[in-house]
């Protein structure tokens, strides 16, 4: 868990870029931290690891307060993605991903096996690409390598500043479905910066929307959408993204065009729900019954499962049939 009490943040020029921030970010979920540009959203990221110190406040990892690890020592227990990626021209990909961890001294072994393993992770064959260049790669296949070498000395923490911000529209979708795909996996604690409403609402466990370096209102996505805490709030997610995620939660499970998770075991802690039942009515039982699934039932069919994430990525994509 990280925890920031009364975290404010004067620049030099007298630019106060947090103002009295107290917040928790929950231990192996996506918070997603946004708001306008000069908001200090990534002023409150870069507090975390350092790269910006506050001016007053403290901030605690795991219940240490990150004032008492040497900054080196910090940085290399957090992966930090950013938008440009950073990737080293000269260097194969197997080089770049493996500067972390020869930093903490793993052995070479100890080190290929684990880039491998999240190279399959993100969808790069390690036989094709650990040889190859940066500027041999797309830029969707950078940022991937770029969360292979966030990732690679298994950090506890996840920094995410705009990792997205700079690719396609295409590109873009398919690495938040990555994202939380891989975190299904790996289940690391991830602060992602943006300014998406949309990419928040789809990949975010909870978010955080600032201004003018103070916190408007925090809450899960379902939340912000639902109560918007003001005007603000209600203006920065959009009145017609608000209308039609509300009108989503009325639409009944077998309108989406959902994925149904037909694999798992059907002896899973899950609640049974018919196909009929609305959005509402199953973020309801889940609430209810804090089951990780729901069983959906055409009659005394199984149709398969479904989690609270899929429905709100089929909410984000706005993905209801006619």
């Amino acid at each position: 868990m990280i925890q920031l009490d009364q975290i404010t943040k004067v620049f030099p020029d007298g630019t106060k870029a947090l103002d009295d921030v107290s917040v928790e970010m929950p231990e192996g979920k996506l918070t997603v931290v946004i708001g306008p540009s000069g908001c200090g959203k990534t002023t409150l990221m870069k507090c975390i690891n350092q790269l910006e110190k506050p001016t007053s406040g403290t901030i605690s990892i795991h219940n240490q307060l990150i004032s008492s690890i040497p900054e080196v020592e910090l940085r290399r227990d957090i992966g930090y993605v950013i938008q440009r990626i950073g990737l080293f021209p000269h260097m194969t990909i197997e080089k770049n991903a493996s500067l972390v961890p020869q930093l903490k001294k793993w052995p070479k072994e100890k080190t290929l096996d684990r880039i491998r393993e999240l190279m399959q992770l993100v969808g790069l064959d390690p036989d094709i690409y650990l040889t190859r260049y940066p500027l041999e790669l797309s830029g969707g296949q950078q940022q991937r390598v770029g969360f292979v070498r966030a990732l690679a000395a298994d950090p506890s923490i996840l920094l995410m500043d705009e990792p997205f911000s700079a690719l396609d529209p295409i590109s873009r979708e398919q690495l938040q479905d990555e994202l939380i795909s891989l975190q299904q996996h790996i289940q690391k604690t991830i602060v992602f910066v943006t300014h998406d409403m949309d990419e928040a609402l789809k990949i975010a466990d909870q978010i955080i929307l600032m201004r003018d370096g103070k916190i408007e209102q925090m809450g899960t996505p379902e939340e912000i959408i639902q109560s918007p805490a003001s005007e603000f709030v209600t203006q920065f997610i959009g009145t017609e993204r608000l209308e039609r995620n509300r009108s989503w939660l009325d639409v009944p499970l077998h309108a989406l065009d959902l994925t149904y998770q037909k694999e798992l075991d059907p002896a899973i802690r899950s609640f049974r729900i018919v196909n009929t039942a609305t959005v509402r009515e199953a973020i309801a039982q889940f609430e209810k019954h804090q089951v990780p699934y729901l069983m959906v039932a055409n009659g005394n069919e199984l149709v398969g499962f479904i989690s609270q994430l899929t429905l709100l990525q089929s909410a984000t994509r706005s993905e209801v049939s006619a």
